[in-house]
C-alpha cells in the first residue's frame, strides 16, 4: 500500500504536462490475426524435435492444450500443476500451452515467470471481469485468455499462479536497431517473414519474429526472437524510462531501478515489445481497464506511438 501511494504521489505531480495527445490508431502491426482459412499443420506421425532436447513429439502431441501439453524442457521448471500442465477439458485450456511450461510466454500473450501470484492473479480476475477485452476483437489469443479466466476456478487460478511465480524469469528476444526490415505475413497470430522474401522500410513499428519459425511452431520454450526496431529507438527509450522526456513519469519510479518490478507492480525488462506495445495502447485506450491500471492511465496519457515504439524497444533489450 505504501508503494502504491507512493507512485501515486509521483504520478500526480507528473500531471503538470501537456494536454494528452493519444497515440494514432491502433498499430496493427503489433495486434497481427492470422488470415481465414488458416489449417492446422497435420500430423504425418513422424516426431518432432527441437534443439537441445532429448523429447520427441508428434504433430498431435504438440498441439495437446486440454491433454499434456508439449514439454521439451522438463528439466528447466518444477513439477507442473494440472491447471498448467493439463488444463481441464474441454472448457479450460492448459496455461502453459500458451505461456509455456518456463512462463516465458510468445509474443502474442505474456510472460508471467517471475510475476508475483497476487498480480498474475489480479490480471486473470481482470480478464474475467471484463476489463482486459484488449484493442483487437479478432485475436483469439485474448478471446482464448478471457474465456479461460471465465471457466477456471479460484483454486486452479491460484495453483497456476503460484506455479508461475516461483519460476526465474528469462528472455529469449535479441533487440537489432535497422532501417530495413524482412517482408512480414501473419501466421501463428504473429509476424513471420514472407515466403517470397524481400525487404521494406521499417517505419514506425517493431517487427518481432522468431528466428526460426520451425521452433516455434513446435513451441520450443527457449525459441529466439528477433525483435526489429528504428534507428535511434533505443536511446530515446532509455531517455523515456529514466525522466520520462518531458511528458511522462520515469518507468523506473514504480517498476524498480532495473525494471524488473517491485512488490506487485510488474516487471517490464526483457518482455516482448510486442507485448509491451500492446498493454501501452490498450491502457491509453482504455481497453485494458480496472483500478490497478488507473495510474497508467495517467502515465500513458501523452505517449505518441513512436514512444511507445522506443519505450518496447528499450525495455525489451534489458535483462529481466
Amino acid at each position: 500500500m505504501a508503494h502504491s501511494a507512493k507512485c501515486l504521489a509521483l504520478v500526480v505531480a507528473s500531471i503538470a504536462l501537456a494536454a494528452p495527445s493519444f497515440a494514432a490508431e491502433r498499430p496493427d502491426w503489433a495486434y497481427p490475426v492470422n488470415p481465414p482459412g488458416r489449417p492446422p499443420i497435420p500430423d504425418d506421425g513422424k516426431t518432432q524435435c527441437v534443439p537441445d532436447s532429448t523429447v520427441a513429439l508428434t504433430r498431435t502431441q504438440i498441439a495437446a492444450i486440454t491433454t499434456q501439453v508439449p514439454d521439451w524442457h522438463p528439466e528447466e521448471h518444477p513439477a507442473m500443476p494440472a491447471i498448467v500442465a493439463k488444463g481441464r477439458a474441454p472448457q479450460v485450456f492448459a496455461c502453459g500451452y500458451c505461456h509455456l511450461p518456463n512462463g516465458a510466454g510468445r509474443p502474442e500473450n505474456a510472460s508471467l515467470a517471475g510475476l508475483t501470484a497476487a498480480y498474475i492473479t489480479q490480471q486473470t480476475l481482470a480478464f474475467r471481469s471484463g476489463d482486459r477485452p484488449g484493442s483487437e476483437p479478432a485475436r483469439l489469443p485474448q478471446t482464448i485468455m478471457i474465456a479461460l479466466a471465465k471457466g477456471a476456478t479460484d483454486a486452479e487460478l491460484a495453483e497456476a499462479a503460484a506455479y508461475f511465480a516461483a519460476l526465474k524469469p528469462a528472455s529469449f528476444v535479441k533487440v537489432v536497431e535497422t532501417a530495413d526490415v524482412p517482408k512480414t505475413v501473419v501466421d501463428g497470430w504473429m509476424l513471420t517473414r514472407a515466403p517470397a522474401g524481400g525487404m521494406e522500410p521499417i517505419g514506425n513499428r517493431i517487427v518481432e519474429i522468431a528466428e526460426d519459425f520451425e521452433r516455434f511452431e513446435n513451441r520450443d520454450s527457449r525459441t529466439p526472437y528477433v525483435a526489429f526496431v528504428p534507428v535511434g529507438s533505443l536511446k530515446r527509450g532509455a531517455d523515456l524510462v529514466a525522466t520520462g522526456g518531458g511528458k511522462t513519469l520515469p518507468c523506473t519510479a514504480c517498476h524498480g531501478p532495473e525494471l524488473k518490478g517491485q512488490v506487485d507492480v510488474p516487471r517490464l525488462a526483457g518482455r516482448s515489445p510486442s507485448y509491451l506495445i500492446r498493454q501501452l495502447h490498450d491502457l491509453q485506450h482504455s481497453t485494458r481497464r480496472g483500478k490497478a491500471t488507473e495510474l497508467m492511465q495517467l502515465v500513458v496519457a501523452n505517449l505518441t506511438e513512436a514512444d511507445m515504439v522506443a519505450l518496447g524497444a528499450y525495455l525489451a533489450s534489458r535483462e529481466p
